[in-house]
């Protein structure tokens, strides 16, 4: 801080001291950009220590082998230059029809895959999580919050997004969310035309990721939030319309799709039904027993006390939003980082409400007066960025830096060296594996390897993803169905039921067992029609004896 002892104290207001930005700021022009503020230091250090420092590191953003057929799909469209309308992965039901409604992600991560392999997957994964970080940051800062408020709320906040931060295209999502809840909020205070944005963004957005669904949810809270505060007097009824207008505008623009209308349907379908969410673990509920979910908890719980003060001043809109997607997050553990995209920057702003009732009329030394001293002071680091925010990640996306970049799925997740051992048997057999691990033979293997069940749950369809699971799960009739697909070789984990059952069994010899996972090759493969027609006789012949 600047004293009176300091000669340069009559111009202005201070020296630049380092980590608030305040006298840089102030000198503009050049200074501004070169001179390193608070902001920058937490949108760089927090995913460098995160996928730097834990276990796993950046593997963890590979953790679902989604990845991979999104690559290869990509792969596919620039190699045809069309939009995929058939099933191109599977033996189970090849050409058959398939939504690739992500279709505009999969060219990207192509094109990021085929330009730096791996690694260009991955910096795309740390840049989105730092950019939604940032803006969740910003956002708050925007809406008042000091440092003691803003920083402890972000890194809680990130902690509990990671249990979704995966180099897929939902981090589209994740961004564009972040974004245009801003963009609404600053368009509740101060109505401007760039609110129709959304518009545009929801059509691009509709082609990268079925996220967008949770814009027109937001705009649907919003314009009911309104409803009720113009009915307390506290808003206007033209902002209902107003928001009920750009709600049906938005919803217009996702046409604007390959598939057309045909895709809010199948993704009506899809969400409708009761058993993706008991087959897909992102579905179903999140556990409470990790250090990511506690801070998910806390942030949850602040934030139903802060929307019942925010009721009690008959105010509805954030309210609205917040317990809409807490249940939804408490339904399904994807939805936890869009819960903290919109939670966050209300609670802040209450936080903020009571931390000025809190050190309102505190001395200047007192702790109280200190304490806002300081946070005053460090306010206009957090209010702008710099060249440093983007520096660090230019220098590790050049090749000057011998940073070990993974070349491949993580080993602790995939069996990567399993797959390259046995290559040649994987990629002529049809493969028996749970469906994260055919999504990582898709990746290593295609058009070679085709499939019987992947990562693609809204495709395969009810009866097909049982006949997987009680496959999977070696459960009775598991042998029929293995005859019935053909399958000619198995590689599964050492400790799945399958891999028992098949230990048990005649007909399967083991190739290789590494502790992890384990290789099977079928001693005398029956043939995949005469396989149908032997179960289909011998279930003829049950229904006749029952």
């Amino acid at each position: 801080m600047a004293t009176s002892s300091n000669p340069m104290a009559g111009q202005s207001a201070a020296l630049p001291v380092p980590g608030t930005g305040i006298g840089a700021m102030e000198k503009g022009g050049l200074a501004r950009w070169l001179w390193p503020s608070l902001f920058d230091l937490l949108f760089v250090s927090l995913p460098f220590w995160f996928f730097g420092l834990a276990d796993g590191g950046t593997g963890l953003l590979l953790f679902d082998g989604d990845t991979g057929w999104h690559i290869r799909t990509g792969d596919w469209i620039l190699q045809h230059r069309q939009f995929v309308s058939g099933d191109i992965f599977s033996f189970t039901k090849p050409g058959q029809a398939w939504f690739a409604w992500e279709w505009l992600s999969d060219i990207l991560f192509s094109l990021m895959h085929s330009a730096a392999g791996m690694k260009g997957v991955l910096l795309f994964g740390i840049l989105c999580s730092a950019l939604f970080c940032g803006l969740i940051f910003r956002h708050m800062v925007w809406r008042g919050a000091n440092v003691f408020i803003a920083l402890p709320l972000a890194l809680m906040g990130f902690g509990s997004a990671t249990v979704h931060l995966l180099a897929r295209p939902h981090l589209w999502t994740l961004l564009l969310v972040a974004g245009c809840s801003w963009l609404i909020q600053a368009d509740l205070k101060k109505p401007t035309k760039w609110i129709w944005a959304l518009v545009p963004v929801t059509a691009v957005w509709t082609n990268l990721h079925g996220g967008w669904l949770a814009l027109i949810s937001i705009l649907g809270l919003v314009a009911v939030g309104t409803a009720l505060e113009a009915w307390f007097g506290t808003a206007q009824w033209a902002t209902v319309k107003r928001y009920l207008l750009l709600a049906a505008a938005c919803v217009g623009a996702s046409l604007l799709n390959p598939y057309g209308w045909r895709l809010h349907a199948h993704m009506a379908e899809y969400l409708s039904v009761g058993w993706i969410k008991d087959m897909v673990s992102e579905f179903q509920s999140p556990s409470f027993r990790s250090e990511n979910m506690s801070q998910f908890e806390l942030i949850m719980l602040a934030s139903l006390v802060g929307a019942g003060w925010a009721l009690r001043r008959k105010q509805f809109v954030g309210p609205l939003l917040i317990l809409f997607w807490a249940h939804s997050s408490l339904v399904s553990a994807r939805h936890i980082p869009i819960f903290v995209a919109l939670a966050l920057p209300f609670l802040a702003d209450e936080i903020q409400g009571a931390w000025m009732a809190w050190t309102s009329g505190a001395g200047k030394k007192s702790t109280l007066g200190i304490l806002q001293g300081l946070a005053r002071e460090a306010q206009p680091g957090l209010q702008r960025t710099s060249v440093w925010a983007v520096i660090p990640f230019i220098l590790i996306a050049l090749p000057i830096l011998p940073i070990p970049w993974p070349t491949d799925f993580p080993s602790f997740r995939f069996p990567t060296k399993m797959a390259a051992r046995h290559a040649d048997l994987l990629k002529t057999s049809r493969v028996a594996t749970e469906d994260q691990w055919a999504d990582y033979l898709i990746y290593k293997f295609y058009p070679q390897q085709k499939v019987f069940f992947d990562g693609r749950s809204d495709f395969y369809g009810e009866a097909l993803t049982k006949e997987y699971a009680q496959m999977m799960a070696g459960e009775y009739r598991w042998r029929d169905v293995m005859r019935k697909y053909g399958f000619t070789a198995a590689l599964l984990k050492v400790k799945s039921p399958l891999a028992t059952v098949l230990k048990e069994s005649g007909e399967w010899q083991v190739v290789e067992d590494d502790g992890k996972a384990i290789v099977f090759r079928r001693r005398a493969a029956e043939g995949v029609g005469e396989a149908r027609a032997r179960i289909e006789n011998t279930d003829a012949g049950a229904n006749e004896n029952p």
